[in-house]
Parts: C-alpha cells; sequence; structure tokens
C-alpha cells in the first residue's frame, strides 16, 4: 500500500495529521530543516512525538533537508544521535556531508534523499541509491511518462510530492531569497520573494513566479500502480486544520477510490492559490498554472470540524486481536497488534453464576470496547467453562491493563545502534593567487582575447561545442577546456546529452563541468573528468570529501557561503569560487519568455522581471532548452579584492559571463589583469561578506 506522508509542523499539527490517516510524517527540529518558520520540535518533544506516532502506527520521518557549515556539524552530530535513539524511521537529507554523516553516526536508519536534490532522472535515482539512500522525493516537474519510468527502473523507494506549494525554481536551485535578502531556501530561511508582484522590463502588479497548488488527487490510484512508494503533502507552515483537512481526503481517496465535490470543496477551503494545478504531471506547463493567495477568510464550519478530528479524543487506527479465557481456574486476556506484539493480563477468578451465566457473545461484546484508545477491535476468541460468571468492571479492568501494556510496548521501539562520526580529513588547499577559469554562455563571449588569455579552465556550454564542432577541435588543441553540462536533464534528453558527451570526448575535449548529481554517472560512462559546480550546493567539508571519494576533479564552493567560511573549508579537491557575473537566482521548467509572449523568443534578446523597488533580474535560456535562468540585475564582482581570494587557498576563481557581449567581455577581462575600483551602483560583493541566515 502507497504511503501518505503528511506534515508535522507542531506537535497539534502531528495530531492532525495521525487522526485524519496519515501513515507517516516528517517534522523537523531545531535549526537543521527546511522549514525554520514553523514551530518544529525540540529534542524533548521530539522523543514525545515519536511515541505519539508508534503506538498509533505512524512512522516518523526528520528533516534535515538543510545546507549547514563546518561549525554547526557538531550540534547536527548531536541531533541525529538523538534522533536515532529516539526511535525516528528516517532521515530526509540535502547536504551531502550531512549524508555522510548519517550513515556514520545511524547507520540502521534510513536515508531520504529530499526533494532540495533535484532528482529528476533515473541517474539521479540510481546515485542516491549507490550512496545508501533507501528512498529519493523527485523534483516536481517531473511528467507522469517520467515517474513512472524512474519508478520501473529505480534500485531505491520513489517518493512524489503530490499536493500543496509549489516552488517556481527547480528546489535546490532557488538563491533568490539569499542574494536580494540573506534569507537562503537552502537553510530553511525563504522568504518567499516568488510571490511577490513583478512586470516585464518595468514594474507590474502581476505575479509571474507564483504557482498554484500542486494536486494529484485525481491521480493516486496511477501513480500506485507505477510503484509509487509515497506520497507527500505540502505544509509545515500551514496550520493544524490544513493538515487535517487535506491528509483526511487523501487519506479516503485512497482507501475508497473516488474524489467526491466534497472532498474537493473542503480542499478549496484548506487553502487553495486560485484553485490548483497539476500542469507538470499532466505536461501541460502553460500560464493555467499560476496564480496567488486570495484572502477569503476561514469557514467556522470547516475550522470546527477539522479540530474536532484531531482534539475530540483518539480515531481507531491500530487493529488489534483479543484472546479471552474465563475457567474455573482463573481469568485471561491477551492481545495481538498486527506487528505480533502481544500482551497479557490476568484477571480475578470467576464465580459460579446464579441466574445467567457468561456468554462468548457477551464477553466479545465487552472486551472489544476500545472506544478512546487507538486501537479497533478485529476479532475476539473467547474460552469460558459454563456457568461462570464475571463482573463487568473486572472485564474493563483487564481490558485497560492490557492494552496499557501493548501502548506501552509499541512506543518502546528497539532504540537504534549510534557510532561516533570518523573525522573529516582536512586539506589545507592551495597557496598563493589562485588560477582563473572563465564560463561563457554564448558563443559571441569567445573573443580573440578571451581566447589568447592563459586559464586554468575555459568552461563552454555543451550544446555550443556540438554545433560548432570546428571550434569545439580548435579549443581542444588550446587545451584546459570542459562542456558544460545543463543543471537540468531529463530522461528524455538524457540519451542526445550523453551522445553530445561522446562527440566531444572523441574531438577531445576530456572535462565536464557537472550541477546535478543525476549527470555523474553519464559523465563517468563517457569517461570525462568531473569538475563540480555550484549547483550541488558544497558547504562544508564532509561534502567535500565525498566530492573526492567520487574523484572530482575540483569544485564550485556555494556563493551562499562567507569568505571565512570559504578560507576554512577543506580542500580535499582543488576549490572554486565564482568572482564576478550576474549569479543564477532560479531555474525554472517554465519558459518566463513565453509566459509573456505567448511564445518563445529567448534568441532574440533581453527580457527582464522588475520588482516593485526598480531591482531588474534578466532572464536567459539555460543552455539551448526553453527553460529560463533568472539573473541578478547586480554583477557580482571581487575583480579589485584578489589578494583577500589568495588567502583562502583556492585553486581558481571564476568569471562567468551570462548577458554579456564580446566588447563586455573583454572589458571584464581587462578590468581582471588591471582591477579598476569597485563600483557599487553596478556591482554587488555577494554573500562573500554579508553570509546568509
Amino acid at each position: 500500500m502507497i504511503e501518505l506522508l503528511a506534515p508535522a509542523g507542531s506537535m497539534d499539527a502531528l495530531r492532525a495529521a495521525v487522526q485524519n490517516g496519515a501513515n507517516a510524517v516528517y517534522l523537523g527540529c531545531g535549526n537543521f530543516n527546511a522549514r525554520q518558520g514553523a514551530k518544529n520540535f525540540t529534542p524533548s518533544t521530539l522523543a514525545e512525538a515519536v511515541k505519539y506516532c508508534h503506538v498509533r502506527g505512524v512512522s516518523v520521518h526528520l528533516t534535515l533537508n538543510t545546507l549547514v557549515s563546518d561549525r554547526e556539524m557538531r550540534d547536527l552530530e548531536d541531533l541525529i544521535r538523538h534522533a536515532a535513539l529516539c526511535g525516528v524511521d528516517a532521515f530526509i537529507v540535502q547536504d551531502l556531508g550531512v549524508v555522510q554523516l548519517c550513515r556514520q553516526i545511524a547507520p540502521n536508519v534510513a536515508i531520504h534523499g529530499s526533494t532540495q536534490m533535484t532528482i529528476h532522472s533515473l541517474s539521479g535515482a540510481q546515485l542516491c541509491a549507490a550512496m545508501g539512500m533507501n528512498r529519493v522525493v523527485l523534483s516536481r516537474e517531473l511528467s507522469r511518462e517520467e515517474i513512472r519510468y524512474i519508478c520501473a527502473n529505480a534500485p531505491i523507494e520513489i517518493e512524489v510530492f503530490a499536493h500543496g506549494a509549489l516552488c517556481m525554481c527547480y528546489s535546490g536551485q532557488c538563491y533568490l531569497s539569499s542574494v536580494i535578502g540573506c534569507r537562503s531556501g537552502n537553510r530553511g530561511r525563504c522568504a518567499q520573494p516568488c510571490r511577490q508582484p513583478y512586470g516585464y522590463n518595468r514594474w507590474e502588479d502581476k505575479y509571474p513566479l507564483s504557482l498554484k497548488d500542486n494536486c494529484l488527487i485525481e491521480y493516486l490510484k496511477e501513480l500506485q500502480d507505477m510503484g509509487v512508494a509515497s506520497l507527500k503533502l505540502e505544509g509545515r507552515m500551514k496550520r493544524p486544520e490544513y493538515v487535517a483537512t487535506v491528509t483526511a481526503v487523501y487519506r479516503k481517496a485512497l482507501d475508497e477510490g473516488v474524489v467526491t465535490k466534497t472532498m474537493m470543496d473542503a480542499l478549496y477551503a484548506a487553502f487553495n492559490r486560485e484553485g490548483f494545478t497539476d500542469g507538470y504531471y499532466t505536461g501541460k506547463v502553460d500560464l493555467n498554472m499560476f496564480g496567488t493567495r486570495k484572502d477569503q477568510g476561514n469557514d467556522p464550519k470547516w475550522l470546527q470540524s477539522a479540530q474536532q478530528s484531531y482534539e475530540s479524543g483518539e480515531n481507531a487506527l491500530v487493529d488489534i486481536k483479543f484472546r479471552a479465557v474465563v475457567t474455573v481456574d482463573g481469568s485471561s486476556l491477551t492481545v495481538w497488534d498486527p506487528d505480533g506484539r502481544m500482551c497479557r493480563a490476568e484477571g480475578p477468578r470467576p464465580e459460579l453464576a446464579r441466574n445467567f451465566p457468561l456468554t462468548g457473545e457477551a464477553l466479545a461484546q465487552r472486551v472489544s470496547k476500545t472506544g478512546g484508545t487507538p486501537y479497533r477491535c478485529v476479532e475476539v476468541r473467547t474460552q469460558i467453562d459454563p456457568g461462570m460468571t464475571m463482573s463487568a468492571a473486572a472485564i474493563n479492568g483487564m481490558r485497560r491493563d492490557v492494552l496499557n501494556q501493548l501502548t506501552a510496548l509499541r512506543a518502546r521501539r528497539e532504540e537504534h545502534k549510534v557510532r561516533k562520526s570518523t573525522p573529516v580529513p582536512y586539506y589545507k588547499g592551495a597557496k598563493g593567487l589562485p588560477g582563473l577559469t572563465v564560463q561563457i554562455t554564448a558563443r559571441e563571449q569567445l573573443t580573440p582575447k578571451l581566447m589568447e588569455l592563459e586559464t586554468a579552465m575555459l568552461y563552454v556550454p555543451l550544446h555550443i561545442l556540438v554545433e560548432d564542432l570546428s571550434l569545439c577541435m580548435d579549443l581542444a588543441k588550446r587545451g584546459r577546456v570542459a562542456a558544460v553540462l545543463p543543471r537540468i536533464v531529463h530522461d528524455g534528453e538524457m540519451t542526445r546529452v550523453k551522445q553530445d558527451m561522446l562527440r566531444v570526448r572523441e574531438l577531445g575535449i576530456r572535462d565536464v563541468l557537472v550541477g546535478n548529481l543525476g549527470l555523474l554517472i553519464p559523465a563517468r560512462e563517457a569517461k570525462m573528468r568531473i569538475h563540480g559546480d555550484f549547483g550541488l550546493n558544497i558547504y562544508n567539508s564532509g561534502a567535500m570529501d565525498f566530492l573526492q571519494q567520487m574523484e572530482f576533479r575540483s569544485a564550485t564552493l556555494s556563493f551562499e557561503m562567507t569568505l571565512p567560511q570559504i578560507r576554512d573549508v577543506s580542500k580535499a579537491v582543488d576549490s572554486e569560487i565564482i568572482i564576478y557575473g550576474r549569479l543564477p537566482l532560479m531555474l525554472t521548467e517554465h519558459c518566463l519568455i513565453r509566459n509573456r509572449t505567448g511564445k518563445c523568443t529567448c534568441h532574440l534578446g533581453q527580457t527582464k522581471l522588475m520588482d516593485k523597488t526598480g531591482s531588474e533580474f534578466p532572464i536567459i535560456k539555460d543552455g539551448n532548452s526553453c527553460r529560463s535562468v533568472l539573473l541578478n540585475g547586480k554583477k557580482l564582482s571581487w575583480l579589485d579584492r584578489q589578494k583577500d581570494l589568495a588567502k583562502l587557498g583556492l585553486w581558481a576563481v571564476r568569471l562567468y559571463f551570462t548577458t554579456e557581449n564580446g566588447r563586455e567581455v573583454d572589458r571584464v577581462i581587462a578590468d581582471y589583469l588591471n582591477p579598476q575600483p569597485f563600483d557599487p551602483g553596478a556591482c554587488t560583493r555577494g554573500l562573500y561578506l554579508r553570509g546568509v541566515e
């Protein structure tokens, strides 16, 4: 049976989820989860929550799905250890370093790859399995055909996002909140700037980045038949009444196989943004997917009904069986739960009946009264000697006793074994001025001046190399050139990318820049040397250690790190940072330009979004696809601070060209060779000084 996984941002929300039929809940504890705005749990309430859930047959998944700095690792170790001892059933993880840590400290606790890992292909799921994960949450942008293909071939459980808020950007690839407001979505502090109004080239009161909530309730049987292991309901920031309603509706749809108007009305009442969408799932990626929240108040009847579902007492959630014995030698009651646990209570010696002896039917009726408990009696077997009787109070006492024993036993799950973590080897890194790498996104940016520049690596998009094979051969002769792979490659696109890698390799290109885990296996199969890009979100020494194990040649550190963090992180592989360029803030499945004009005109020139402050965000194509990359208006620049960069132990620093024409490329190169004063009006220092929450 497919798992229904519900959110629990508080203890009330947890009760709401459990009492309304969730098979599992996911929750955060402390500072290491992607919903810092939720109430979340403390170490003591986490233990309480796990016991509450386990008694009722519900699993608990702990969210550890944020990027974690080296200085925070000790606190995270304590949390992992505590959670394992509490009996949590799984960790949900984004950070590659945290994956390593969970495996070391609590090897018996399942690890689920968060949607923040941006896994959207079979090869991505395969890599997660190879890393020791038990499940992966797929990106929300996948269609039914893509989900079906991954489920049919992946050696790992697949979890699909079924209901709730949709991010405009691929999860794990959004830096909009952090760059403009220092509140990182990768650190659980997203300020949701995508829900704000923007206009194209001028400010308008429109919402081109605000998607309706996802709703796949019509497709539950289809998802189950595909082999999807778990359906995730979003909402840790939502009120308990929302959790109660959505969980109950999806539970009913799963159990009864129907979706009624009443059920849909309940979902609309709980929360909606001008309706719901199934656009990604059905492949209808268009303007009908967009909507905003309209504050219409809450229906008092809905609120009262939702609250009563989890506040008015226990719903019977666990099937149990009894065996009641009443003989001249004594009385007893034995209970079994679905997992085979058994408890037994002894009762008083029965008496000889004066008038009406106790019958099996009467005894079964009294024993089966489990109201007010989490249990549902599905069978009572009786053994009664003729002529015996027993008081109702005595029978009730045995039932209370045996159910209390069972509750204590179900709450006392076997503790997971915990171990000490292995210290991460520390590598100091290079000394002196780092080398220079240059990344282009357009053919015209390969100016003669750039071609003459000595670089540690020149990053050129794979599609540019394939489209101009003579250029590819010239660059291969030049040496130190890497093909930039798209960050997003769905399975239907993978064959072409594999073929293109083999083609450029035959022409002499041996290196690739990879920004997604799903491309590691294909790049290895093409026998390419792998360099890690910013999309991998490398934030700590543990993640760097993982890259070394995976034989990466270099890694781009997250531009959400500060200079001291960059300086102190272990340089297990050659490390670089971006020091110039418009930082990529969003990567969207939607073509933002087509959403404006009705057709894709990405190639005809620049389009920008503008917010109400007048800040501009240029839009470019992601490689040769119709996916869009939203860029920061101000350019990151550390061209004048190269002496400071020399203290960081870096192999290289990167110039990242996006919207620049050939003349602008040459000017930036000149400024790198002969630094000019910093222009605060046009440039920013980014997050290297400010850091993120």
